[in-house]
Parts: C-alpha cells; structure tokens; sequence
C-alpha cells in the first residue's frame, strides 16, 4: 500500500466528534435556531477525568496482548479471544467492553469488531500499526513528569530538571526505534509539498530521529544528499533506517547537539521537524538564526510542528500538547503560526508560510531565506 493510498484510509477512518459539553446554549444556522436541551451539572466529566487513567492502562494492556490483532483474525467473542492472547476471559470480557465504551472496539450481542482507526493502526498486520508506539509514550521518564505536573505548573516547567533535554537522553534512542511508523506518511506527505518548491540537493535534517524526514525527500529528490545532525546514539538508528529504505550512500551524520554542531553551509533546504517546541522564544530565534546561516540564499526552512490556533484550546490535539512541553521540558510550549512566524522573521527569514496540506497532526511552515 503507498503511503498516499494509506492516508485517504486514514481520511476515511475519521468520524464526526460531537461536542457533548454545550449547556443550554443556542445553534443559529442559516437563519434557524435550534436550542440544545438544558443538562444538570453532573459529577460525571470529574469522575472520568480522575479515573481517566484507566484509559491509558486499557490501551496498553490491549496492545500488549494483542486484543487487536486477535479481532482482526477472526476472534470475536470474549472467548476465542481470550484463547488467541492467552488471557482469562473474564479479564478479557472486561476490557473489551471498556474498550467499546470509547470507541476503539464495538459490540453486537457477544461478538466485538474493530472500529476503523483501531483496524488501520492497532492490528499489527497493518502497515500503519502503532501500537509500538507505547515504548516512547510511556516511558517512565515522561510518565513521571506528568505524575509531578502540581510541581510543574509551580515552576512554570518540568519538575524534572532538563527533562527530555538532556544529553543522550536514551528515551530518544526509543522514539527513533518506535516512532517510525507514525512518521511515515507524514514525512512523504511534506517531502511532496516540498518538492512544489523546487527540488533540493543539499539537505540538512535537525533532530533527525528515526531519520524518516530526511529519508523521504532523500527518495523524491534522486540527487539529493541528507545530512542528519541528532546525538550519536539516536542517528545510529536514523543511520540504519537509510541503509534499509537505499539511501545510505546520501546520507551523512553530523553527530552532536544541534545548538553546538558546525552544519557547514549552502543548503538548499533545512527540516526542522517537532524540535522548536521544546524550547522558548528566545531560545527557538537564536536556533533559527543559525539554520537561516546555512541556508544558502534563496534556501527555504521547513518547520513541522502541532501548531494551535491562536485561541490556544483548538484544535485539542495540537493545543494540548503544551501539556507535555510543560511536564518534560524547562520551557518549551506549543507555538501558533504567528508565534513560529515571529521566530523566523525575528531570526532574518524574509518570508514565512503556513502550507495549506496537513501533515498527520502536523503542520508544516516554510520560512524563507
């Protein structure tokens, strides 16, 4: 399946979220109003908030047992699945019930199915499964970030010290080893709205991780040569996944941290994927100012990052990852466009752009030189 078959899957997956918290507030629409039914305050949105957890410890007990996967085979009762994962079917029953009350699973009689995201990204024999993904999410590093977040939201950053941001921080060695697969599509989704602008044959990666975003444009772009700047151990990684895709012999690592490291310069083109948001304004400038350098004239930085609307509450996802920056990083936050737009002006950029394409829960901004 190419990635491009597979997004329009994803598209496809996608339902309507109906917006369940309005109370006894009017809908005008063309002319007509429609009044929503008046509801009682209710202890219920705190009750699941605290137990909200339970969640998170549904979802991965399910991937580690592979409810998902033994749905897609054909198991559909509590006990022919409990045989597939070797589990108690009462412990089964449980959570597959609890997994249809939110949506991942549904039910009919005694026989569950997959909704439609759970079958894209759940069943491991998807080219889209991640369900790997775990590895990074729940390390216990950012977990106990969270689990201090009344420290957090005291200090006004990660009650853990540098957080994520220290030196060869080995989580990160995770994130390249698992992440991969949620990157994929969207690292080939913004290679091609790159490539609208003109191919590029000189390209330095920043943060390069799992190495996916070079890698891609390194695919598009047949002339192409990928230089990868991320610490040692995680461009091994990143090193590996060239090799696989064949395009070891155009990319080249630049080991070390992306603050100190000497790029070179004459770059057609810079990726700046999900890195701006773990530091503050000042801080994200002066890094800008040193990507705009090795641009060479005409050159273009692509900056990839969950960006909220101006409001800072939508969309949820992209708002809500100010949470994370909080509990994991000394002063990183999510940025809206106008904010990256004032970064990259403020480091010498001459023009910066908001791409109309999403980008997974991406969006990409292209600043130029």
């Amino acid at each position: 399946m190419s990635s491009f078959g597979l997004e329009q899957e994803i598209q496809d997956a996608q339902e309507p979220v109906i917006d369940l918290n309005c109370r006894g507030s009017d809908r005008r629409e063309e002319g007509m109003a429609t009044t929503i039914p008046h509801q009682e305050p209710t202890p219920e949105r705190f009750f699941n908030a605290i137990n909200a957890y339970e969640l998170t410890e549904a979802m991965k007990a399910a991937v580690e047992l592979e409810i998902f996967t033994a749905i897609a085979e054909g198991n559909i009762t509590a006990a022919t699945i409990a045989k597939r994962c070797e589990a108690a079917e009462r412990g089964v029953r449980t959570l597959c019930d609890f997994l249809t009350i939110h949506g991942f699973l549904t039910k009919k009689g005694a026989q569950y199915a997959l909704a439609p995201d759970s079958a894209l990204f759940l069943d491991r024999r998807s080219p889209a499964y991640l369900g790997g993904a775990i590895e990074f999410l729940l390390t216990s590093r950012l977990r106990e970030g969270h689990a201090r977040l009344t420290e957090a939201v005291r200090r006004g950053g990660s009650a853990l010290g540098e957080g994520t941001l220290e030196p060869e921080n080995p989580d990160w060695v995770k994130f390249a080893q698992v992440m991969m697969p949620l990157m994929h599509m969207p690292a080939e989704i913004m290679a091609a709205e790159l490539l609208k602008g003109g191919e590029a044959n000189k390209v330095l990666d920043i943060a390069a991780g799992h190495g996916i975003f070079g890698i891609s444009v390194a695919k598009q772009n047949p002339a192409a040569h990928i230089y990868a700047a991320d610490w040692k151990n995680v461009l091994e990684v990143a090193s590996r996944n060239a090799q696989a895709m064949g395009v070891a012999d155009r990319y080249h690592l630049l080991p070390g941290s992306a603050f100190e490291t000497d790029f070179g310069g004459g770059y057609d083109l810079v990726l700046v994927p999900n890195f701006l948001h773990h530091f503050d304004p000042p801080t994200c400038t002066t890094f800008m100012r040193k990507v705009h350098a090795a641009l060479q004239p005409g050159g273009r930085a692509a900056i990839a990052e969950l960006v909220p609307n101006p409001d800072r509450v939508t969309p949820p996802t992209a708002a809500a990852f100010s949470m994370m920056m909080l509990t994991t990083t000394p002063a990183g936050d999510a940025y809206t466009f106008a904010e990256l737009e004032s970064i990259s002006k403020t480091a010498g950029f001459a023009r910066v752009e908001l791409a109309s394409s999403e980008i997974g829960l991406d969006r990409l901004v292209i600043a130029y030189r």
